[in-house]
């Protein structure tokens, strides 16, 4: 497995690696739901393809009051988890060499960013759109794999990728979970063990939820359920359409109960998919 570090390195890499060549853009701190979208990579580009992680913990995504500087970075794990699951290149680039000094050019998607968490986290998602931009730049791959966890990061970067990027393939791959139903994430390694508890109430609400017939329904158990359920009332509950993440009167489309709260110092949010039902508020 070849760890590259510079642009440099990555560009020499990229010009004698075999296609197809499937990214798997991360930030670190690596874990399950992480291990299976590379072995969905792997699956992708076969055994005669190239699997190219990339690690790296994108400042631009932040907010000033965010957790920047204390988003976990344990990089050898996150090697060898990558090694253990036929890796081929990790690309581990600098701030410096992503965003040089003076940098000044962003990529905004302006559409599905307007609700949901790009409505909690200004500026959030034009971040997420420059530096992905910038890895499909420069690693030039065949596919990208993404977590459906974060749908409308999901829903934003296939948008931003038939606008800018056509002919690249992004495949979303399932949430992975916990055994007891909690969304896999990096950040659930803040949680106090009670915040964990809670943690478990907030995912189960909404699958409960998505058991009802209309959308006012559906947000109106979860977010009973997610208040009573974890002491927090959560930062939105809402059901959208699934492509273009606008609010639905009905579920007669492709839907998804998407929510966001917070635990502690923690913030969480997770999703479920909706069977259509044709039922109206």
């Amino acid at each position: 497995m070849r760890i590259l570090g510079t642009l440099a390195e990555l560009a020499a890499f990229r010009a004698l690696a075999p296609s197809p060549i499937v990214l798997v853009p991360t930030m670190g701190a690596l874990h399950e739901g992480h291990a299976a979208l590379i072995a969905a990579a792997r699956h992708q580009a076969g055994q005669n393809g190239t699997v190219l992680v990339s690690i790296f913990v994108n400042p631009t995504q932040f907010a000033p009051q965010e957790d920047l500087a204390d988003y976990p970075r344990p990089f050898e794990a996150d090697l060898s988890l990558c090694a253990a699951h036929q890796v081929d290149a990790v690309f581990t680039p600098s701030v410096p060499e992503m965003y040089p000094p003076g940098n000044s050019t962003f990529v905004e998607e302006t559409r599905l960013s307007r609700g949901l968490c790009g409505a909690r986290r200004p500026g959030h998602f034009r971040g997420v759109c420059t530096v992905v931009a910038k890895l499909f730049l420069l690693t030039r791959p065949d596919a990208a794999i993404f977590g459906e966890k974060d749908f409308q990061q999901l829903a934003i970067i296939r948008r931003m990728t038939r606008d800018l990027f056509p002919g690249l393939e992004i495949i979303g791959h399932p949430t992975v979970r916990e055994a007891d139903g909690l969304a896999i994430s990096s950040r659930n390694r803040y949680l106090a063990p009670e915040e964990r508890r809670r943690a478990t109430i907030f995912s189960a609400a909404l699958r409960a939820a998505a058991e009802e017939a209309s959308p006012h329904q559906v947000v109106a158990k979860a977010t009973a359920l997610i208040t009573q359920g974890t002491g927090s009332a959560p930062e939105y509950v809402e059901v959208v359409d699934a492509e273009t993440l606008e609010s639905l009167e009905t579920l007669d489309s492709a839907a998804v109960l998407a929510a966001a709260v917070k635990i502690g110092e923690t913030r969480l949010i997770d999703n479920v998919r909706l069977a259509a039902r044709h039922a109206k508020i």
